[in-house]
């Protein structure tokens, strides 16, 4: 049995293995790639290739990356953002826990939801002027398939 002068070298023994299985499955997931604006990061996951093809066939392949639409424009919100995301898609995946095909998370939809009014603000701000309080307005209502191409 192990004395109390034992427990301090079990827990660093213990951090020191969580702490370097953390290490290496981030490096193996090329975790840093996540923090970039680059469309292939979105693909180091097999299940998203279909996604990264239809977006490059897309409208919007020229005019934004997945983070103009999918990540919060602000900061710090962005990070948070993309580190929720990330646990959740490693979990997932790890775990083999998601749907084919995937689907868009509440928060996320709101997200890219927010996004598209924020760049078209100018045709947004007219339409919403326009129904008032009349009718909920969603981009994704009528236009779907403008970031992926038609839905699948």
């Amino acid at each position: 049995m192990i004395g109390h002068s034992g427990l301090p070298l079990i827990l660093t023994l213990a951090i020191g293995l969580l702490l370097g299985l953390g290490t290496y499955t981030f490096q193996f997931a090329k975790g840093l790639a996540y923090f970039s604006n680059d469309p292939a990061a979105c693909a180091n996951c097999h299940i998203m290739n279909d996604h990264l093809a239809s977006w490059q066939k897309s409208s919007h392949h020229g005019e934004a990356t997945c983070n103009d639409c999918h990540a919060p424009a602000a900061a710090l919100p962005k990070l948070i953002n993309k580190a929720d995301n990330g646990w959740n898609h490693s979990l997932k995946f790890t775990l083999q826990n998601f749907a084919e095909p995937i689907r868009i998370r509440q928060i996320n939809f709101e997200v890219v939801e927010a996004n598209c009014v924020r760049c078209h603000l100018d045709l947004t701000h007219e339409l919403r002027a326009s129904l008032g309080a009349r009718q909920e307005t969603r981009c994704t209502k009528c236009h779907s398939g403008v970031g992926h191409g038609p839905r699948r």
